[in-house]
């Protein structure tokens, strides 16, 4: 295999056979090509693009880099969800849990926190020895107990992926539909995945804030992943607003316990939970419909079995084991909490949620920088849904600071970020397409 030939080829659109991917994925494992020729390839495909064919290819190449898990012992269907970031976003705290108590195994593998929007692994570092990168053996023995374990990336799955994304970043290729196809999909097929839904956000809060865009990626994951022998689903779903009514750390894991405790119902969140939970168990052949999915996902809330798969997910995983019963004991406080109030009389019309993911790391709820430290609990929460009525210095949400500047702070940007008006506003429904 010569690099430089396959970049060369790319690079005058020529179509990639799988045999020279996978031996330059292969190579970029083993750190034999300079960062010139990764830099190089990445830019040839984002000027040439790549077939189904080829980003199937290079997909399962990415996910042969490492290890693979395993699950025969398991005697569940082996599914996950993915989202591609939102503001507000927790869905996969109480989705995992749901599915798991409806009879699914949830290894899911989650990320940190990317530009504006709220990272998993973050919120559950607000938990007290809460384990985001246990061993495989501690990992598998999470999943077959608590039926679901949320975990982070370790380095021995797809490791071909850290090293191309750490080029793509400096080198204006991340935004590439095959790459981000690769990139997401190699890390599930090393997952072992069987079933997979997909939630890929649209909207001012999204890294996809063109519909059209975000129906292209929808559709490249999915048919790659199908293609590579995942079943595998997607959902387009709206984030011109934060999806729960908190942005932050730790108030997102209160807004967890309380979705689990059933305190959140009839909510955009409450929607979108049980649709992802429907979809992975229909997938799965759990349940012979979406209604019959849907049903058995409230079930599993109302019955209590839900949060019990949780609390036994956490406490597995060096977390308190009374969590659940006691979280105020658990999720830090910030000192100065402040009301943040409706600056006109009428309808909250439209937000800015970038805004508002960008304010949570104004207040240190998030990282600038790759080693800043999270200050896990700052943020917003009682944010009111757009569609609701106000009045002049009625609060419309509430600050989590630091201290008393910091807050000052934050609400008046929250509060720029709001658009009131005097007549009610049409909504977008908050799912938007299923691919």
């Amino acid at each position: 295999m010569i690099p430089q030939e396959i970049i060369r080829r790319k690079r005058d659109g020529g179509e990639l056979d799988a045999a020279d991917i996978r031996s330059f994925i292969d190579a970029l494992a083993a750190g034999r090509l300079s960062e010139g020729q990764i830099g190089a390839f990445a830019m040839a495909v984002w000027f040439k693009g790549m077939s189904r064919k080829e980003i199937v290819a290079l997909t399962l190449a990415m996910a042969d880099s490492g290890n693979r898990l395993q699950w025969a012992d398991i005697d569940r269907p082996i599914a996950d969800k993915h989202s591609t970031g939102g503001v507000g976003d927790n869905v996969s705290l109480m989705l995992a849990p749901i599915a798991a108590a409806c009879g699914l195994a949830v290894p899911m593998i989650s990320g940190r926190g990317l530009g504006h929007t709220g990272g998993t692994l973050d919120k559950l570092e607000s938990i007290p020895g809460y384990m985001i990168t246990p061993d495989a053996d501690l990992f598998h023995q999470v999943v077959k107990q608590a039926g679901c374990a949320i975990i982070g990336q370790t380095g021995a799955l797809a490791p071909a992926d850290g090293r191309l994304y750490a080029v793509r970043d400096v080198t204006a290729t991340v935004d590439s539909i095959p790459l981000i196809t690769a990139s997401i999909l190699s890390k599930k097929l090393a997952a072992g995945l069987q079933t997979l839904v997909l939630d890929v956000k649209v909207g001012n809060g999204a890294f996809m804030a063109d519909r059209d865009q975000a129906e292209i990626l929808a559709r490249s994951l999915v048919e790659v992943a199908n293609g590579a022998g995942v079943k595998t689903s997607a959902m387009i779903t709206d984030m011109n607003e934060p999806l729960a009514d908190s942005a932050g750390n730790a108030v997102e894991m209160r807004n967890c316990l309380d979705f689990l405790a059933g305190r959140k119902g009839n909510t955009r969140l409450d929607i979108v939970v049980l649709a992802f939970a429907a979809e992975m168990l229909e997938k799965s052949g759990i349940a012979a419909s979406l209604e019959e999915g849907e049903a058995m996902a409230r079930r599993a809330l109302s019955s209590g079995k839900a949060v019990e798969a949780f609390a036994r997910m956490v406490s597995m995983l060096g977390g308190p084991a009374d969590l659940v019963e006691n979280p105020d004991k658990y999720l830090a406080r910030a000192p100065v909490e402040k009301p943040v109030p409706a600056a006109r009389s009428g309808w909250l019309a439209a937000c800015d949620a970038r805004g508002i993911g960008v304010s949570v790391i104004d207040l240190g709820g998030g990282r600038r920088h790759p080693a800043d430290r999270i200050d896990h609990r700052v943020g917003f929460s009682e944010l009111l849904p757009l569609g609701t009525r106000v009045n002049a210095g009625e609060p419309i949400a509430l600050v989590h600071a630091a201290d008393e500047a910091a807050a000052e702070r934050a609400a008046t940007a929250l509060a720029e970020h709001y658009r009131i008006t005097e007549d009610e506003p049409v909504l977008n429904p908050v799912i938007a397409g299923l691919i």
